[in-house]
Parts: C-alpha cells; structure tokens; sequence
C-alpha cells in the first residue's frame, strides 16, 4: 500500500512513513493510493466479533507489510485494554431510529483516544524497530491534545509538545494536558485561536531545517492513521445496526472533518452508509461550505463547544481532493487561495461533496436546549459537542419523514459531559462528575509554558525543551 499527497508533489510513501512523517513536503496531507474494498460478506462477518478484531480486519489492509498480523494484532489489544466498556464504542438507543454511538469511555473520555491510543502503539512499535527518536508537535482545540499527552507519556523514543489556545478550553481539558508530570511531554499555551496554533504546527512542518533538526513528527488529524483508527467504530455501529443488510446514516459534530472523514472512507470501502451529516456549531465554515457558500474563513466565536471553534477544517482539503476528481494540482490552487481568504467550489466539485456529504448547525441557544431536552426524554446526559450533533440528527430525521423505509441515523458522542462541566450545569442544572479514577484532577499541580504566537518563540521553546 503507498501513500500519496493531496497535493501531487511529493513522493509515494509507506504507510510507515506516511505514519511517521505527517503532513507531506508539499504542504499535502497523505492518502491512501486506493482504497480497499471490504465485499458484502467481508462485512456481514464482523457481525459479534469483539472491536478489536474489527479493528484488525478493516485497518489491516491499508497497513502493508509494515507489521506483521501478530504484531498488529498486538498493538490493537495494547491500544483499547485501557478502556471503560467491553464494547469500547457502544450504542444507545435515544429515540425510535436514533441512536448515540459513546466513544468517551476511552482514558481521556474523549473520541479522540481511539486514534491516538492506537498511534501512540504503533509509534512506539516502529520506532522501537528503526531505534530512532521524534519530536511530535500537535496543535488542539482541547481533545486532541490530552489524548496524545496521555499516549506518549513516558516514551523515551518521543517528545511531545502540544500548543492550545489560552483560555479557549475547558479546565478539565487544559488540566488532562498541564497535570502530567512525565518529563517528555510539554502543554503549550498559544497566545491566540486555535487557527494560530493549528497554523504554526503546519510552519513548523513547512520550516524543513527546523523540521529535520529536530525530527518532526505529527499526530493531529493531519495524520492519516489518525483517521484510519476512526474508521473501525463506524463498521462496529454500522454493523450492530444490521449492516450490510441494511443502510445507516451518521451525524458527526466535527470542526476539523477527519472524524466524518473517515466515515466518508467507511462508505468508499463498501459499508452501505445512506448520509454522512455534518454538524458544526456557530463556527459554521463547513456547513456554508455545504450550503452552497464558498469556503471562506471568518473570525473564531468562542462556544460552549470549544473543540469545534475552527474555521480552517484541516481534513476537508482530503474530501476536496475527491471532489475534485483526486487532481492535485487543483487542490494546491485552492490552498493557495485559502491563505488569502478562502475559494469558492467548482459546481462539479460541490455535486461531488453534496453526494456524500449534508450539512446542519446549532446556535448557542439550540446547543443548551438539546442538552436539556435530551436528558428530560432519555436521562441521556450530553456533552455540547454530542449536542449540537443530536440535534442536527434530529432535523435530518425529520427532513427524511416520508421518504419510504427510514434509515437508522447514529450521532457520535465525541465527550463525555465532565469534560464541559460548566455547560451541561448552566444547561440541565446537573455537575456532572469525573470517573471515579480522575477524582484528582482539579488537586494535582500544573506544569504549562505560556507562548507569544510566534513561530520563531515556538520553535525556540521546543528546542530548548526536548528531553528535558
């Protein structure tokens, strides 16, 4: 299997590579040459298998002979043991033809933990072999960035350095990044919105001699096996729903798009998704997008769903690629345009998105109200995130009444609420308690550097702090 940029300018990779390297010298990001296909009984029998099975045989393929299938298979049971829930991903039933797929049981209680668990292992795994060393630097809007602190941490191969924006994450988010102690991990405050600290993380890459100095790895979605790893939970639901018998839709609250993404990656490897709907909150680029809009960057409004406060969603230029009959070229000229403001979408290439993609937003308001609602009818307490996704689902279901046989529609729980404790309390008057094994959280001291939004100060501080 070789990798390939959006962009056409830089050379096939492995998938080791492609893991290891990131985000491609073009300025790409890295996909799969094709896309393998799982056939209708491939699918069918994954039906009562455990998650990581399925996890095995849907990434397996897009692996190569990077690991052997023993060691594979051993790097998935390392990856998810640390979970809450046999099931790791599980489903609830919400309502007649809506369901809520829970991907917070994970360390971190976040989706987020499903990829980066699994990169952490499989990091570890190749660098072990090559013995080399890197220096990861990811940006977060506030998930990202503990689930890779949390999976990195200790590793003797890897020095992580992860920028968020200062004061733009909820405490419990900042306090999973700033509280570990280990000496290889650093939680950098960026003076800025996370489109900063997402666009120095790509300077740095874009900054070749910084970028080899210090051996420059990445593990934000940017970061194909990222969005590999999220592809497993949409066969397990999928799967658990009837499929391939039967079709099912996704709503996904997403900023960055590598979660829907994937789904969108689930359905080109034969899984019968029906609609792929994307939710953003007020920060709502990709649903203008959607909409017919253009793809123009506005100013960042701060939320009670902080990770979805972006304006440049990294993972659409993949779908952009696709939509635009996977010409690279085309894809760097609209990049190109994007850093001056934005572009507008070619009608084929919007006919192409509109085919896979629908789109849908919630306002501040709609966003608590769900959060309230839905525990009245369910005792289902939400995170804002999973809100604003329920409620976009709600009016894809509603928008599809009549239409003949409905079609289940699964919405990702990306969090869990005591991650956004002071939402969900403003919202449904209940504090919702951390797990029982982070009681500690708000005692244990932090350790974080706050940082001028300087790609010069940035790349100093890391410098001067690896390994220490």
């Amino acid at each position: 299997m070789k990798y390939i940029s959006t962009r056409g300018q830089a050379p096939e990779l492995t998938f080791e590579e492609a893991m290891l390297t990131g985000l491609a010298r073009d300025g790409g990001l890295y996909l799969p040459a094709e896309i393998p296909v799982m056939s209708f009984d491939d699918i069918a029998g994954l039906a009562g298998l455990s998650y990581e099975e399925v996890a095995f045989r849907v990434m397996q393929p897009y692996i190569g002979d990077t690991f052997t299938d023993a060691e594979f298979r051993d790097i998935i049971a390392r990856a998810y043991n640390g979970f809450g829930h046999a099931a790791r991903a599980p489903l609830k039933q919400l309502s007649e033809g809506q369901f809520l797929l829970e991907l917070f049981h994970g360390p971190t209680l976040a989706f987020k933990d499903f990829a980066m668990q699994l990169i952490g292992q499989l990091f570890e795994a190749a660098l072990s072999r090559r013995g080399e060393t890197v220096t990861i630097v990811g940006a977060t809007s506030g998930d990202t960035g503990s689930a890779a602190i949390e999976a990195f941490r200790g590793l003797d191969a890897v020095n992580v350095f992860i920028l968020f924006p200062h004061g733009r994450v909820s405490e419990v988010q900042r306090r999973q990044m700033t509280t570990p102690d280990d000496a290889n991990v650093h939680a950098i405050a960026l003076d800025g919105d996370f489109d900063d600290c997402q666009a120095r993380v790509k300077d740095m890459f874009n900054h070749f001699a910084f970028r080899d100095e210090v051996r420059l790895a990445g593990v934000n979605s940017i970061n194909f096996a990222r969005v590999l790893a999220q592809v497993v939970y949409y066969f397990t639901s999928a799967v658990a729903l009837g499929a391939p018998h039967r079709k099912v839709s996704f709503t996904v609250p997403t900023g960055n798009f590598g979660d829907i993404f994937a789904g969108y990656l689930a359905k080109r490897m034969g899984l019968p998704i029906d609609r792929l709907v994307v939710a953003t909150n007020q920060n709502d680029i990709l649903h203008r997008c959607l909409s017919g809009q253009g793809y123009f960057k506005g100013s960042t409004i701060p939320s009670v769903s902080p990770s979805m406060d972006i304006q440049v969603s990294s993972n659409f230029e993949r779908a952009l690629y696709y939509a635009y009959g996977e010409d690279g070229r085309a894809v760097s000229q609209l990049m190109d345009e994007l850093s001056s403001g934005g572009f507008d979408v070619s009608q084929g290439a919007m006919e192409a998105l509109r085919e896979s993609f629908s789109s849908g937003r919630a306002s501040e308001e709609e966003t608590l109200s769900t959060i309230a609602s839905t525990l009245a009818a369910t005792g289902e307490l939400l995170c804002p995130h999973s809100a604003v996704g329920v409620k976009v689902a709600e009016e894809a279901l509603r928008a599809s009444d009549g239409a003949g046989t409905k079609v289940p529609m699964i919405t990702l729980a990306t969090a869990h609420p005591a991650k956004f404790p002071a939402a969900v309390e403003e919202a449904s008057g209940v504090h919702p308690p951390l797990p029982s094994r982070m009681s500690d959280l708000y005692e244990m001291p932090e350790r974080l550097s706050r940082v001028d939004n300087d790609l010069a100060a940035i790349e100093d501080h890391i410098k001067r702090h690896i390994a220490s």
